[in-house]
């Protein structure tokens, strides 16, 4: 008797099989604007289901080491990584997946939606990057931060060129090392220090304690300008280069050679991300350039880079849920139980379908935060300014959560062979647990947007949002718009009394609560805005979305019937 071996296919194409990305484009992009993209989001969907898959099997079989010694005892300090992991930093450049907001042609093409064409890109080549899509979010939000107005010219002129390159010979990444092991997410307990230097540079001595992208050329770093104070917001941004020929203290080292000053303790021993290099990083002495004036409080500009961040992890969490959704459906089309195909149990395609109305949802809500972005960027619009202050942390911690929870479904949906490590789909939750933390976890963010809401009114174009939505939802479903309008009285109400009171226990104690509800009444207004366009899926999405998270009712039943149409 022969062995029975259950194949798994790949699943259908991510560009031309996702109705609803396609659909999304032909919104914000109009048809023309669309059919411009068409050709750069099919490529890079070629290369995703072919040398970039493969690229990505190898990056994850094959994690980075740290060298701390040349054969003579030197200390070198140096992380290598494979050659899949290399693959997917020429794909990163080679597709712009950085680069494209910042081109002048693409501006040119889509104006500020150049970032809704960056956020479809990122969702295509994200899922299966090894976490590639890591170092791609902290190259974005260092080329954000470098194009501020108060950066150096020369320092902006040495760097954004290189991060934003098109050419894989040119094109570098960025690390991010702001948190200390004292301090976390407190960042008023940073005890970096950067003391000028005769040369108008700095010095950095400190130790950081979560650096992700270890292996990228430059890293931003906070640090305390020396004599300035205690607390946040005197923190500034500083480019601390990876490699001493970057910085003027290179003379007679030759190229590779480490950064003086730097020293790489430990690589970290992660959940997931295994690909990714992510280490702990001491600080002495080391070369760093300030990215804009030191005496000036810097938090806020290390924000932009920030923003930037959070909106990739968002990208990333929807980017993952819909590939998820793709290899379980792929997986149940071909596995048979009970005398036919799994896809076809009523029980299994409830459950895929309520994982697409996540992934529905969780996809509109990271591209809503790209299109303010570019709104902000290009336009310079107060209006999606004011807006994308409380939408980038709703984004970030609302699918976040939800990627973890659709991560479990999936590794449960292809039975033991989910819980196998070399089958790759155990990856899917070890990956997407890092999704609620980086960039701050749930609570973090939660007491973020609370500041947001009682600080700086951030509640006021949100609700604004819903009640135009709570119109358009009318002729789609007088259901829907009820639903919606009901939710949007009770979060205003909310925010009237959170506002009264912000620091009272009551109303801190409540703020992961209220940001969900925020985060979920927001994502209904999007899938409505787009159903109205005239996208099916949207309107079908939209109303057991609705049902799902704000009137938490059950959907199986027509989350089953209609699951060809939501996936």
């Amino acid at each position: 008797m022969s062995r029975f071996v259950q194949p798994v296919p790949p699943p259908v194409d991510p560009y031309a099989g996702d109705g609803l990305l396609r659909s999304w484009l032909e919104r914000h992009l109009g048809p023309a604007g669309h059919a411009a993209a068409k050709g750069r989001l099919a490529d890079l969907a070629a290369d995703v289901a072919g040398p970039l898959r493969a690229a990505h099997a190898d990056a994850e079989a094959h994690p980075p080491t740290l060298v701390r010694y040349d054969p003579w005892g030197a200390r070198v300090d140096r992380i290598d990584t494979s050659a899949g992991w290399q693959a997917q930093r020429a794909a990163a450049a080679r597709h712009a997946v950085v680069a494209l907001p910042y081109l002048p042609d693409a501006r040119g093409t889509w104006g500020a939606a150049a970032r809704v064409v960056q956020h479809a890109l990122l969702h295509l080549y994200g899922p299966e990057s090894a976490t590639f899509s890591c170092p791609v979010a902290m190259a974005d939000g260092a080329a954000a931060l470098l194009s501020l107005p108060e950066v150096d010219n020369g320092v902006r002129d040495a760097w954004l060129p290189r991060l934003i390159s098109t050419d894989p010979t040119v094109a570098i990444t960025s690390g991010q090392w702001m948190t200390e092991s004292q301090g976390g997410s407190d960042l008023g307990r940073s005890s970096t220090i950067g003391r000028p230097a005769v040369d108008g540079s700095r010095r950095l001595t400190g130790e950081k304690w979560f650096c992700s992208a270890a292996d990228a050329a430059m890293a931003v770093a906070l640090a305390r300008p020396e004599g300035s104070g205690r607390g946040s917001r005197v923190l500034a941004p500083f480019l601390v280069p990876r490699y001493a020929v970057d910085s003027p203290l290179a003379h007679g080292l030759g190229p590779g050679a480490p950064a003086p000053g730097v020293t790489v303790h430990r690589l970290k021993d992660k959940l997931g991300t295994r690909a990714l290099p992510t280490a702990e990083i001491g600080l002495h002495d080391a070369y760093a350039v300030p990215l804009g004036d030191p005496a000036v409080p810097g938090l806020v500009r290390a924000m932009t880079l920030v923003v930037v961040t959070r909106v990739h992890n968002a990208a990333a969490a929807a980017g993952g849920m819909r590939r998820g959704l793709a290899y379980a459906r792929a997986y149940a089309d071909v596995r048979h139980v009970a005398g036919g195909a799994l896809s076809s149990s009523p029980l299994h395609r409830a459950t895929l379908g309520t994982l697409a109305v996540d992934a529905a949802g969780a996809f509109a809500l990271a591209g809503h935060a790209f299109a303010l972005l570019g709104r902000v960027e290009v336009g310079a619009d107060p209006e999606a300014a004011a807006e994308l202050r409380i939408v980038a942390p709703l984004a970030k911690l609302a699918t976040g959560r939800l990627a973890v929870s659709s991560a479990s479904e999936y590794v449960e949906s292809f039975g033991g062979a989910g819980y196998v490590e070399d089958t790759g789909v155990p990856r899917l939750l070890r990956d997407a647990q890092v999704l609620p933390i980086w960039e701050g976890t749930t609570n973090v963010l939660s007491l973020d947007v609370l500041r947001a809401l009682t600080r700086e009114d951030a509640g006021a174009p949100l609700l604004a949002r819903l009640a135009a939505a709570v119109d358009l939802a009318r002729p789609l479903s007088p259901v829907l718009a009820d639903t919606l309008a009901g939710a949007a009285a009770q979060l205003g109400d909310t925010i009237t009394s959170v506002t009264a009171d912000p620091s009272s226990p009551m109303v801190l104690a409540g703020a992961r609560g209220l940001a969900l509800r925020l985060a979920y009444a927001l994502t209904t207004a999007l899938l409505v805005e787009h159903a109205a366009w005239g996208d099916e899926q949207a309107a079908l999405a939209a109303r057991l979305w609705a049902r799902r998270w704000l009137r938490h009712e059950e959907i199986a039943e027509d989350a089953h019937h209609h699951l060809d149409l939501l996936c």
